[in-house]
């Protein structure tokens, strides 16, 4: 089933994201962590580009989305980037995915890498998308959105004007970047609503459980840290133990006030790790 229809067929739609193992010794610990995630019914799974784009030296997108599909009978999101491809390069990717029974795409642009080679053929995730939709008809598209603008946009505004483009090219669902204060989410998806933009919104949460997240994810995100949420990461970031529990609640209270204000899906960055997963799906299964 095509990820857009399960929105008409569920008020929240849950989510969880997983990133290919770097190395091939690690890949057997990644299909436990997905067959314990599979008791736990969620709608999709999002699979991010494997690193360095190829899945060289470690296992790709396409296989942990084959193994995901034909395995383990869950619907895989596979991520696929423009940066660093050319038009022959994105055509295999989309072959394989196509024949590994993968439906569903994650399109977007990537990080620019100035050291990587360069091409011209896809500047942007909507040219991407154009090109998917008319080459692989069979493909349905999510695309990426940013609640407090992405960090190359000028304004939130022209951030929303790039997200029609998207929509125009046949994107169908959006995930958002991680973000720890849902006020603006909200003022996201109320802006998006009023400049024609109708498609459903996966709110986008990732559990802050160990001291290394911090300063990294943080500063890679560029997302707001409300003070509540500040005053957690003081408390606790001398205190592992402390930490890993105090950022499960923080996340669970904002995915249970998400669904409660109506939330079209929500989407767990889970880093892979299925105790946290699992600690957070016993926060709000009662709401889905």
């Amino acid at each position: 089933m095509y990820i857009r229809k399960l929105f008409a067929q569920k008020p929240c739609v849950f989510s969880i994201e997983f990133f290919p193992p770097k190395q091939v010794l690690n890949w057997p610990k990644l299909q436990t962590t997905l067959q314990q995630v599979k008791n736990l019914h969620p709608d999709f799974v999002s699979i991010t580009c494997s690193a360095g784009g190829s899945g060289v030296g470690g296992v790709s997108t396409c296989e942990v989305a084959r193994y995901v599909k034909n395995q383990l009978d869950m619907e895989p999101l596979a991520h696929l980037t423009c940066t660093g491809s050319d038009r022959a390069g994105v055509e295999s990717n989309l072959d394989q995915l196509f024949a590994a029974g993968v439906r569903d795409l994650m399109i977007l642009r990537g990080d620019r890498n100035p050291a990587a080679e360069q091409f011209s053929d896809f500047e942007h995730a909507s040219d991407l998308a154009r090109f998917v939709r008319g080459h692989y008809g069979a493909f349905g598209l999510s695309g990426a959105c940013y609640p407090e603008k992405h960090p190359e946009a000028d304004s939130l505004l022209q951030d929303v004007e790039n997200l029609k483009i998207k929509q125009e090219q046949g994107v169908t669902h959006l995930i958002t970047q991680m973000f720890f204060d849902n006020l603006y989410f909200y003022r996201f998806t109320n802006l998006i609503r009023k400049q024609g933009i109708d498609l459903p919104v996966s709110a986008g949460i990732m559990p802050i459980v160990r001291r290394s997240q911090i300063d990294r994810t943080l500063a890679l995100s560029s997302a707001h840290v409300p003070e509540q949420f500040n005053r957690l990461l003081v408390r606790w970031q001398d205190d592992p133990v402390g930490l890993y529990s105090a950022g499960i609640d923080y996340a669970i209270m904002q995915l249970r006030d998400l669904i409660q204000a109506g939330a079209d899906g929500v989407h767990l960055y889970a880093m892979n790790n299925a105790d946290v997963v699992q600690r957070i799906y016993e926060g709000i299964s009662d709401l889905l």
